[in-house]
């Protein structure tokens, strides 16, 4: 008996070795402009710091994430401090008034990275969303996996220039920033998957939804869009690059042998124009 629980025991330590490994998350600014990266952490998970930082143009930082993490990763723009040195930002703000957003979520409009690592049956689970609407381009690059359907992610496309004019998000210059999910908009319950729409049968694709799906088809696009939307992996470390280029995309997608079947971006929607059909 004693010789049979020892065994078991290193089985059960080995399994353990297996199942958990260290993740890090290397981020990415690759847009003209500086940009302030934000992370909330999920509840009841080990929280990961910092939870905001400043990445200049060309700057990157690499994490080390707590195991069995959950929770969302976004950029913030257009961040100064006021008359009393609160941090402000025009787009994507977490309300903290500080670099850090302690704990504090993205103001939508905001792209979200989504992840929770070491879930059901081992599998980090990830995703990069536009249901609280769109501020910067996004992508994910799963490396170093050993096992598991591992494919990229992401809206690499600026739909800030041909956002919809009823979802359009302005700054003071003019430019248009940020682009609304219809729910933000509008307000209605059939754009937001809520009361008698809060179903999968009772709350399909809009046209909204559609144009964010036409145009980033690997992206979250409405509350039910799974299918074609989440991703799984193991013992993966996770690139996300903000404003990633479309060429350089492809060739880190074509230099590790991309299978998946949705392509990152319709390539008819590369260079969108700034007028569209809802306007």
């Amino acid at each position: 008996m004693t010789h049979h629980f020892f065994i078991l025991t290193l089985i059960f330590t080995f399994s353990l070795f297996q199942v958990v490994h260290p993740t890090s998350f290397k981020i990415v600014n690759r847009c003209r402009h500086t940009i302030w990266p934000g992370i909330l952490t999920g509840a009841d998970r080990t929280v990961l710091n910092p939870t905001g930082f400043t990445l200049k143009p060309g700057q990157s930082r690499t994490l080390k994430v707590p195991v069995a993490w959950s929770g969302r990763l976004w950029g913030r723009t257009d961040c100064t401090p006021d008359s009393t040195g609160r941090l402000t930002c025009i787009t994507a703000d977490c309300g903290s008034g500080k670099v850090e957003c302690e704990g504090r979520g993205a103001e939508p409009p905001a792209t979200l990275a989504e992840f929770t690592l070491n879930g059901d049956q081992g599998l980090d689970f990830y995703d990069v969303s536009l249901v609280d609407g769109y501020n910067l381009p996004m992508l994910v690059i799963p490396r170093d996996s050993t096992s598991g359907q591992c494919s990229s992610t992401g809206c690499l496309v600026d739909l800030n220039r041909a956002c919809p004019n009823g979802l359009r998000v302005v700054a003071r210059s003019k430019s248009v920033v940020a682009c609304k999910s219809a729910c933000e908009a509008f307000g209605d319950p059939r754009f937001c998957c809520s009361e008698g729409y809060n179903t999968p049968e009772t709350c399909p694709p809009t046209e909204f939804s559609q144009y964010f799906k036409h145009v980033c088809p690997r992206s979250y696009s409405y509350a039910y869009d799974d299918k074609t939307s989440t991703f799984t992996c193991t013992g993966a470390n996770y690139v996300i690059i903000f404003c990633p280029l479309p060429y350089t995309s492809e060739k880190l997608l074509e230099n590790r042998k991309e299978t998946a079947d949705l392509p990152l971006v319709n390539k008819s929607m590369m260079y969108v124009g700034r007028h569209h059909a809802f306007g």
